[in-house]
């Protein structure tokens, strides 16, 4: 068994358990709404637009927007394309979905990578925030495995590289120190303008 074949397996194994184990009636829209919350990132971009409203949490909010968009082009446009994973619904047709089916490829899942990006930033910025967003996240996340719609792997790597967007995001806004001018935290040294003679 190669190890493309030894994912593969894994990869069925877990979603056949969350299958016979864990799909019920009751579930199935309350994943699918779920689902549908991390469409597009939407609800991350939300609260990033939400957060830019207020001086205080603005930086916060323009570096979970920079992390979930540089997910979406590392991700979305550019290994997604590069790999061309067909999605797990199209491999076992057996499977009776109880969302709309997405259109594109399967790996990274990209509602993992905007979800972890942008909890990684709330995380780092305020754990308050954070640990809620990680929730979230993580419910996301499982959704779709639930709705059978991404392999484990997809979502693990998707969740991997939203954490690495998220901390090279923090990194760069620390490192030129545009999160403190984005929440006027900047200190300006007062210079006397006085003439001495």
């Amino acid at each position: 068994m190669s190890f493309i074949d030894l994912i593969y397996s894994i990869d069925f194994s877990i979603l056949d358990f969350i299958q016979n184990t864990l799909k019920c009636g009751f579930l199935d829209p309350v994943m699918a709404v779920i689902s549908y919350m991390g469409e597009a990132g939407g609800i991350w971009i939300i609260a990033s637009v939400i957060m830019m409203c207020f001086r205080k949490t603005r930086a916060t909010g323009v570096m979970v927007l920079c992390a979930v968009t540089m997910g979406y082009i590392i991700g979305e446009i550019g290994i997604k394309n590069i790999v061309c994973r067909a999605r797990p619904f199209t491999e076992n047709t057996d499977i009776l979905l109880n969302i709309k089916p997405p259109s594109g490829y399967s790996f990274p899942s990209g509602h993992s990578c905007s979800s972890f990006a942008a909890a990684t930033v709330l995380i780092l910025r305020d754990k308050r925030f954070g640990i809620a967003a990680i929730i979230v996240a993580g419910t996301i996340a499982f959704s779709r495995l639930y709705n059978y719609v991404h392999f484990p792997s997809d979502v693990l790597c998707g969740i991997l590289l939203g954490i690495a967007c998220a901390l090279t995001t923090v990194f760069i806004f620390k490192k030129t120190g545009f999160d403190k001018k984005l929440s006027g935290n900047i200190k300006y040294k007062k210079v006397d303008t006085d003439e001495q003679f």
